[in-house]
């Protein structure tokens, strides 16, 4: 049973003025530079219900990389898992699907960040080229610049944090090409389970320190300030993290980017993925679901099996808070769900009910993880006076953000002080 998405109207969270410095509509994808592309789809495939849609490699005429693309049939959601050929085949490639591909940078990726990590956030934009000259303009550094993909596709590259970028895609509406030129499309991909993941809700950036980093991004891409914190306001007495997230004029694209407060007594989760990830880059990935209650009994049951293993559940006293903040929108059996799954819940701003739960690490090390995220509420009405959900409803809930925090650093902190004991 979902819960229902029609308990609170919008109150405020319009932007008032405009300061996007280029139209961004959505996320369009997200890519992993990995050591074998194939595997690593297949795992994520299986664990969270997202289909090979399509794919570039050798049987499509690339020798330069093999590419795996999984999209959700639910939604925009879409991976994007690329892994260099053998050094003697792809470095005289000239075959690359991706125009920014360089065999010898993602063999560097690997080597340093481990066999899975993001590389690039990718969003879809009214013009890639005016979009990377006006970032570029406004103190972006370049990564790839803008190339035309054929069948009205653009394509461009800045720098995000470190060595991952933001990728502009831009393409005509109504076009037959799926996802980007040079991509075959897996004609099986139809017979695959979908669990029900639609889009990326935001995408959490970690930064050895916050103001600068910020203060690009947010002034390259014209990005407001959707929501700040410090230490003081969420962060366990023992270790710490400040941030802001970032927001497209929509509120549908979300770029959180977190510090690390250093010399507490614990180690942050930011601080612990710089190091284990060798410096700054994309510590994780939150995905929406209109029912993430079904879409997590879904990927619990394979998390045994190669999936991904949601972090424990809070204790059973926790949810007799959530039924105060958010009874009045969540049922009783829907609470007792929550608790069964381990889901935190809370009420934002704006009153729109905020639903969200991690896995642990993804990888071997502990640097990326997974959310997923439901928000309910914040219905609007279009000029056509169709309904939909305002951008980020709900916001970043202070209690959630506090108690998710908490559990991630109490599972690194297990599994980093395990470590130490058997030293």
């Amino acid at each position: 049973m979902a819960p229902h998405a029609t308990a609170a109207a919008a109150i405020g969270g319009k932007v008032e003025k405009a300061t996007d410095r280029f139209h961004v509509m959505d996320f369009h994808h997200v890519e992993f530079w990995c050591a074998d592309a194939a595997s690593a789809a297949a795992r994520f495939s299986f664990g969270l219900g997202v289909p090979l849609a399509a794919q570039s490699d050798l049987s499509t005429g690339n020798t330069a990389h093999a590419s795996r693309l999984l999209s959700a049939r639910s939604g925009s959601l879409s991976f994007l898992f690329t892994a260099p050929y053998t050094p003697h085949v792809a470095d005289s490639a000239t075959t690359a699907s991706l125009p920014s591909f360089s065999a010898d940078a993602a063999r560097r990726f690997t080597g340093t960040h481990g066999g899975l990590a993001v590389r690039a956030v990718a969003v879809r934009v009214a013009d890639a080229a005016e979009a990377f000259v006006a970032s570029v303009d406004a103190g972006a550094r370049p990564a790839c610049a803008p190339t035309d993909l054929g069948h009205g596709f653009g394509f461009a590259e800045v720098e995000l944090a470190g060595d991952s970028v933001l990728r502009f895609v831009s393409y005509p509406d109504g076009t037959d090409v799926s996802f980007l030129p040079g991509f075959q499309d897996v004609a099986s991909a139809g017979g695959a389970p979908d669990f029900g993941l639609t889009r990326f809700d935001h995408v959490d950036v970690n930064i050895p320190e916050l103001a600068p980093v910020a203060a690009n991004v947010a002034g390259f891409t014209g990005f407001h300030k959707f929501w700040e914190f410090t230490a003081d306001d969420v962060c366990p007495e023992e270790s710490g993290v400040n941030g802001v997230v970032i927001a497209n004029n929509s509120e549908n694209v979300l770029l959180s980017i977190l510090e690390p407060v250093l010399g507490t007594k614990l180690r942050s989760h930011v601080e612990t993925f710089l190091d284990h990830h060798g410096g700054p880059g994309i510590q994780h990935l939150a995905m929406t679901s209109h029912d993430i209650l079904g879409a997590l009994r879904k990927i619990r049951a394979r998390s045994s099996m190669g999936g991904f293993e949601l972090l424990p559940p809070p204790p059973a006293s926790y949810y007799d808070g959530v039924r105060q903040r958010a009874g009045d929108v969540l049922s009783e059996e829907q609470i007792k769900e929550c608790q069964e799954l381990g889901v935190r819940v809370d009420r934002g701003y704006d009153d729109g009910v905020v639903l969200q739960v991690f896995t642990k690490p993804a990888g071997d090390r502990p640097t990326l993880l997974l959310e997923f995220i439901q928000r309910i509420g914040c219905m609007v009405k279009d000029e056509n006076q169709q309904e939909y959900q305002r951008g980020g409803c709900g916001g970043f809930a202070k209690g959630n953000v506090s108690e998710l925090i908490k559990d991630i650093e109490d599972n690194n902190n297990k599994t980093i002080d395990a470590l130490a004991s058997q030293a």
